[in-house]
């Protein structure tokens, strides 16, 4: 599992520190600031830039085991190829099968999102698709089902008016399915192309939140409401805490940095602080823009909210502002769709390499000189999904699959042999944790105690959301007993506790569909991947 020299590959080195940190910051600035933070507005109140900080401590002492890693094995993959040589070959798989979730299931996310800011601007401008054509069949279905049980009247909703095939409602989300179609083939064209257009889309972006701040922060100090910020913690912790999986989901990308490897020209010095650079910058802009929505509208207006810089400004009738806003989503998005499709193909690419997949998945167009089949199938996969499917289904599993992926990538870092720091290549500062960490878990059972308590004593009663807490708790105690037997360095160790502590806040239903989509991808390790796998011959 090595790079090879340039050119082994057959792809090209043509990213510098500047590019990856700008293509961090298309994955990360995205859907979430402009869809999923108005939901955790709601939840947490303007204490809600305390969940963006904990998210983006816990993404930092993850983003310092990906340069690791990084730094050490500079070959496209990802988590996968960082499991791979940590875990061995079933751990890798099911980290690599996890992924999906985070890069082709989660644009899914995103296009759908892109999809409503789109039809938004069509709507200003006096241009109309037919409501048919601008939502998945299965939203409509849940919108039209759920009206039926409360007896509300569905005479004018799109399940009941959409045109029928066969007695079946056609309902497709059309401009979702046409933007996956564009950006495949952008990523299938080739990574100068995809860089070229994704700095340019950054740019924009980076150029469109200040402006946003500058004006927010202006209304709100010259009209007086600065009130909206008290109270700070209306639903306390716990409220702040329901926004887990929205915020994560803001952060999600940053790692697709880790794809490229192959295409950096200088990987074990550009990696480390292409994703650490883009993790501060994005953090900085989070924690503004959510103090700038808390303080220009109430956060108790937020509910069910899916366009929130938007809704701001015309909640403070700057329509045209808003729709400027509007115009800057779509771009936001797309620069994330971009990312996330160059980066699911390249981590099929490595499984390829080592038998897990068909050899298709690992070739390289010789042409474009990118990995042309696994683009193809992503393209498909992503564009085919994104016609009938409900966005609130995958949001939280998209979450659950990330986290799980660097929980891995941390506890991998635990198991990699130290070496001497080498100039020119990053290396995690070692800080032992044999006694710190022992002592932040003692403090941490001092805090939770009360919930960690009732959890043990009504464990017959609990809800499965008590029973993953319990867990954390059990595993965190093992790991800090394996920190002080073994000297452990701190910074991955609080990176593997601090995304299980996140897992364990995002609903229990997730979880099941999450277990039962492990299973699925585990038996066709069983069924193809273990045969085929180069591993084994």
């Amino acid at each position: 599992m090595h790079a090879g020299p340039e050119g082994a590959t057959g792809l090209h080195r043509v990213l510098n520190v500047k590019d990856l940190t700008l293509m961090g910051v298309a994955a990360v600035i995205g859907g979430g600031i402009f869809s999923t933070i108005g939901s955790a507005a709601y939840n947490g109140g303007p204490g809600v830039i305390l969940l963006f900080v904990i998210t983006a401590i816990t993404c930092g002492f993850t983003a310092l085991c990906y340069a690791e890693f990084a730094s050490r094995i500079p070959v496209a993959g990802s988590a996968y190829t960082y499991s791979y040589v940590s875990f061995g070959e079933v751990v890798a798989w099911i980290i690599g099968w996890a992924l999906i979730l985070e890069y082709a299931i989660g644009n899914i996310v995103v296009a759908i999102s892109w999809s409503a800011y789109f039809n938004n601007i069509l709507h200003t401008m006096g241009l109309d698709l037919p409501n048919w054509l601008t939502v998945g069949y299965q939203t409509a279905s849940n919108i039209h089902d759920a009206a039926l049980a409360t007896g509300a009247d569905v005479s004018g909703m799109v399940y009941t008016n959409a045109p029928r095939i066969l007695g079946i409602p056609f309902i497709i989300n059309l401009p979702a399915f046409v933007i996956v179609a564009l950006i495949s083939m952008l990523a299938y064209i080739g990574i100068q192309e995809s860089k070229s257009t994704a700095n340019a889309m950054v740019m924009i972006k980076i150029v469109v939140l200040v402006l946003i701040a500058a004006v927010g922060f202006w209304f709100i100090f010259s009209n007086g409401t600065t009130a909206n910020w008290t109270p700070f913690l209306p639903n306390g912790m716990g409220g702040v805490l329901k926004g887990v999986s929205a915020v994560f989901f803001a952060y999600i990308g940053f790692d697709a940095i880790s794809t490229t490897a192959e295409e950096c020209a200088n990987p074990q010095r550009d990696l480390p602080k292409g994703m650490i650079y883009s993790l501060i910058i994005c953090t900085v802009i989070y924690i503004v823009i959510a103090m700038v929505i808390t303080g220009l509208v109430n956060y108790s207006e937020f509910a069910n909210v899916s366009d929130p810089l938007a809704f701001v400004f015309e909640r403070i009738n700057m329509q045209k502002f808003g729709f400027f806003i509007s115009v800057s989503a779509v771009v936001a998005a797309t620069s994330v769709l971009l990312i996330f499709q160059i980066g699911q193909p390249r981590i099929w690419m490595a499984m390829s390499r080592d038998g897990l997949l068909p050899n298709a998945f690992g070739k390289v167009n010789k042409k474009y000189h990118t990995p042309g089949f696994s683009t193809i199938v992503a393209g498909v996969l992503v564009a085919g999904l994104v016609l009938f499917i409900d966005d609130k289904l995958v949001t939280d599993l998209t979450s659950i699959g990330t986290l799980f992926a660097f929980v891995l990538v941390s506890g991998g870092v635990l198991l990699l042999p130290r070496i001497e720091k080498q100039k020119g290549k990053f290396s995690i500062p070692y800080i032992n944790a044999q006694y710190i960490f022992p002592l932040i878990y003692v403090l941490t059972i001092y805090l939770f105690q009360e919930r960690t308590i009732q959890a043990i004593t009504q464990i017959g009663t609990e809800g499965y959301q008590e029973i993953l807490f319990i867990i954390f708790m059990l595993l965190a105690g093992m790991l800090a007993i394996l920190s002080f037997v073994k000297k452990y360095s701190l910074i991955p160790v609080l990176g593997v506790v601090c995304c299980m502590y996140l897992m364990v806040e995002i609903p229990a239903k997730s979880w099941l569909v999450f277990f039962g989509w492990m299973a699925f991808g585990l038996s066709i390790y069983l069924l193809y991947g273990k045969n085929k796998s180069k591993l084994n011959k």
